[in-house]
């Protein structure tokens, strides 16, 4: 298994680890631990290069394949050796600025269910830019104006961001841990990762946080969409 630095350590750019496995067929590693996300939640995966053999090889993405992590190496980078040591960098720049969207996209989560009950149906994110689902009848642009209001005052407060992992049964006695319309949890999952944001939020989620909402700087509520009767879209950037 291979330790998940990202998930105790977001601010982690650079690690060594050793070879555990090589996977020519996608011409990628697995590593003993990694700082690299593979992409999930909604979340795109991370970047960067593995030094070794005295260079810098460019690793295409992280991925999770058939259960493990596989740092894609560019396609003419030449293997490391299992067992060998190497050098993980990741691209702190496309890093910090997801971590910055993901917590606004949460700092928008805990807004829309606190004050509107709203259960989320979908969500995506790019650096700097994201977009939200909620099961919500009506949305107009004073509506959104006053959602755009109440996220930055939760920015503004400089609450501080969390993440611990609890055992399943543990966290489902948590109300509302699961902010989706739909559980998408596996079964087979047995601990569970929270991310809370003090007084505001606290859900079941495995992607990268900054550690206060001061660090996300202004929310921008782009645009708005109905994608149904009851399914409504927004689109948020930061500066």
């Amino acid at each position: 298994m291979t330790k998940l630095i990202y998930h105790a350590d977001s601010y982690q750019k650079t690690f060594q680890a050793k070879v555990t496995e090589l996977d020519a067929e996608n011409h990628g590693v697995v590593l003993t631990k990694t700082a690299f996300y593979p992409g999930g939640g909604g979340q795109p995966p991370d970047f960067g290069n593995l030094l070794y053999r005295d260079q810098a090889h460019p690793i295409e993405r992280a991925k999770r394949i058939k259960g493990r992590i596989v740092h894609l190496l560019n396609q003419e980078a030449p293997l490391p050796a299992v067992g060998s040591t190497v050098q993980g960098n990741i691209n702190w720049e496309h890093r910090y600025q997801l971590m910055r969207t993901h917590t606004a996209l949460h700092i928008l989560c805990g807004v829309v269910f606190r004050d509107y009950g709203a259960f989320v149906t979908g969500g995506n994110m790019n650096p700097l830019s994201g977009r939200m689902d909620f099961e919500i009848k009506s949305l107009h642009k004073e509506l959104v104006k006053t959602i755009e209001d109440s996220i930055n005052k939760e920015v503004n407060k400089g609450l501080s961001v969390t993440w611990r992992v609890l055992p399943r049964e543990e966290a489902f006695q948590i109300p509302d841990l699961i902010r989706t319309k739909i559980n998408l949890l596996p079964d087979h999952i047995q601990e569970v990762r929270v991310v809370e944001i003090e007084g505001l939020d606290l859900q079941a989620d495995g992607g990268t946080h900054v550690k206060n909402t001061s660090e996300v700087g202004v929310i921008h509520i782009d645009d708005y969409k109905s994608k149904g009767a009851e399914n409504k879209r927004l689109y948020i950037s930061l500066d």
